[in-house]
C-alpha cells in the first residue's frame, strides 16, 4: 500500500471519529438544556405569580382629580423614608404555587367611597386566617356561585399544608374576608361600608391570606386540639408578604379585627415566629426624597 493512500485511510477515520464525537456532545448538550429547562419550570414560578400580590397601594379605583393648590405633601424634603425590599433569602425560597379562579359572585371592586359618598383613603392592611377546614373544600365553596350576599366569601391567597400558595383573587379586588370587622390603628378605628345591607369591614383595604387548618382541629374552636401550622405554611405565608409594603403593625388576624365575637382564627398562630421569618424575607432600606 503506496504512503498516500494509508495516509488517506487514516484521515477519513479520522474525520469519523471527529464526527461521532461532536454528535455525542451535540446530543448531550441538549439533553442538558432540556433538564434545566424542566427544572426551571418546575421549580420557579412564573412572573404571572409575583404580580398576584398586592404593593402599596392596591385600590384599583381611580382616585378623583384634586386641585395641585390643595395638596400637602406628608413628606418633607430630605426626610428618610424606609422601604421594604426582599432579601437574598427570598430569593432562594421558590414555593409551588397554583392560580385559581373564583366564582364572581364572591368577591367585588375597591370603592374609593362608602356608601354614603365620603372618600375613603385607608392604607392596605393584610388579615390572616384559616381555613377551618381542608383547602379544597375552602376553594370549592369560593367557585360556586352565592347570589345570598351573607354567604359569599373568598380569600385573596391561601397556603396549603404543604406550603403551596393559591392565587384565588387578584390584589386589586376586594376579597369577601371579614364581614363585620374592623382595625384598630394608631390612627384610631378603620372600617368601611360600601354595602347598606351590610356592616361595615375592613374588606376595602385589606389583604386576606389563609392557612390551611391541620385535619386535627377541622371543625374545632379549641386551641388544645389544633396542632398549629407547618413550617412550610410559615415560610411561604412570610415569603407572600414580604413581596408587598404592609407594614409589621397593619398585619391583623381575623380574630382581631373581628366584631361578631366568632372568629377566633388563626388558632395557634405563632405571631413572633412568623415575624422573624418576615424579617429574614424582607428588610427596611432608607429612601431619601
Amino acid at each position: 500500500m503506496r504512503f498516500t493512500d494509508w495516509a488517506t485511510k487514516v484521515m477519513l477515520i479520522s474525520l469519523i471519529f471527529a464526527a461521532l464525537i461532536i454528535v455525542l456532545l451535540i446530543g448531550r448538550g441538549r439533553q442538558v438544556q432540556n433538564n434545566t429547562i424542566r427544572f426551571i419550570n418546575t421549580s420557579k414560578p412564573e412572573v404571572t405569580a409575583w404580580s398576584q400580590y398586592p404593593q402599596a397601594q392596591f385600590q384599583s379605583a381611580k382616585e378623583p382629580k384634586q386641585k395641585s393648590q390643595n395638596l400637602k405633601s406628608p413628606v418633607k424634603m430630605n426626610q428618610p423614608v424606609g422601604r421594604y425590599v426582599t432579601t437574598q433569602a427570598f430569593a432562594y425560597y421558590r414555593p409551588h404555587y397554583q392560580i385559581v379562579s373564583v366564582d364572581p359572585t364572591n368577591y367585588g371592586e375597591r370603592y374609593t367611597t362608602d356608601v354614603n359618598g365620603k372618600l375613603v383613603h385607608n392604607q392596605p392592611i393584610i388579615v390572616l386566617h384559616e381555613t377551618g377546614y381542608s383547602a379544597s373544600s375552602a376553594i370549592n365553596f369560593f367557585q360556586v356561585a352565592h347570589t345570598d350576599e351573607n354567604v359569599q366569601a373568598s380569600y385573596h391567597a391561601l397556603i396549603k399544608l404543604d406550603g403551596t400558595i393559591i392565587y384565588l383573587v387578584p390584589p386589586e379586588k376586594r376579597a369577601f374576608g371579614a364581614a363585620n370587622s374592623v382595625f384598630e390603628s394608631s390612627q384610631g378605628i378603620e372600617t368601611v361600608q360600601t354595602n347598606p345591607n351590610l356592616p361595615a369591614s375592613v374588606n376595602n383595604f385589606a389583604y386576606h391570606v389563609s392557612l390551611e387548618t391541620p385535619p386535627d382541629s377541622y371543625d374545632s374552636n379549641s386551641q388544645e386540639t389544633h396542632s398549629g401550622y407547618t413550617e412550610a405554611q410559615y415560610n411561604s405565608l412570610a415569603w407572600l408578604i414580604a413581596q408587598s409594603q404592609v407594614p409589621d403593625d397593619r398585619i391583623t388576624t381575623h380574630k382581631l379585627v373581628d366584631r361578631s365575637g366568632k372568629k377566633v382564627d388563626p388558632i395557634n398562630f405563632d405571631g413572633n415566629k412568623f415575624l422573624d421569618l418576615l424579617n429574614i424575607y424582607r428588610q427596611v432600606r432608607p429612601i431619601y426624597r
